[in-house]
């Protein structure tokens, strides 16, 4: 049984994105906590990607949100600090592509933890296939990435999918359009960050319960109750 739903929606964060004219550390998270009060219970994961916090801000902050979401259809993971998400008793974590092996990071958590990991060539999602969900970008142009990044396109996600049991999900440049076409080509669903920001901050970018609702749309789901 997969640990993530499929189609899967996962929403990536990042504070500095949503909160560009925030004065200091502690309003953007406070603002970043806020606005994720309308991703609990609408998206199927949470990808906490605060790096640059250290690891008792990144712990505080991973904790209040995983205990927000107990009892939803929302699960939350932590880039790359295992040992972050551990503290904080999240669902799990989020592997970089060069990150620790999937098997040992998951010998420190419970029987249930999820373990993701990021992957951008054929190679890695064949040597990987022990992750919970693969991650596989950047499959379009992505205002998150620097300028000339190539895009993988879905001819690559197809090819990723077929090479996996995995879970593989798309990242990159991701609308509610782009979202059906990945799913089309076998993705197990989409993530993104642009698009949940709230309209008008990014390019694309449409708030969170409006992002939900037209991926659902995509993906032939049901509207949320």
């Amino acid at each position: 049984m997969s640990a993530i739903a499929v189609p899967s929606i996962c929403l990536v964060t990042n504070r500095r994105q949503l909160s560009p004219g925030a004065r200091t550390a502690s309003e953007a998270i406070a603002q970043l906590e806020s606005w994720l009060g309308e991703a609990i219970d609408a998206v199927d994961l949470i990808q906490i990607r605060e790096g640059d916090l250290d690891g008792r801000e990144l712990a505080l902050l991973a904790g209040r949100i995983a205990r927000r979401t107990r009892g939803t259809r929302t699960r939350v993971v932590v880039n790359d600090r295992a040992d972050v998400a551990l503290a904080a008793g999240a669902d799990g974590v989020h592997l970089r592509a060069d990150g620790p092996d999937v098997e040992r990071v998951r010998a420190l958590g419970a029987p249930d933890w999820i373990v993701g990991r990021s992957v951008h060539r054929q190679d890695e999602v064949r040597a990987h296939g022990s992750a919970d969900y693969l991650l596989f970008g950047t499959v379009f142009p992505s205002p998150s990435k620097p300028s000339g990044t190539p895009a993988q396109g879905t001819s690559a996600l197809a090819e990723a999918a077929r090479s996996t049991d995995r879970p593989v999900m798309a990242i990159g440049g991701i609308t509610p359009a782009r979202a059906a076409a990945c799913v089309a080509a076998g993705a197990a669903g989409v993530a993104a960050i642009s698009l949940f920001l709230p309209e008008g901050r990014a390019p694309g970018s449409l708030g969170i319960l409006r992002a939900v609702g037209e991926l659902r749309a995509a993906f032939g789901l049901p509207p949320l109750l």
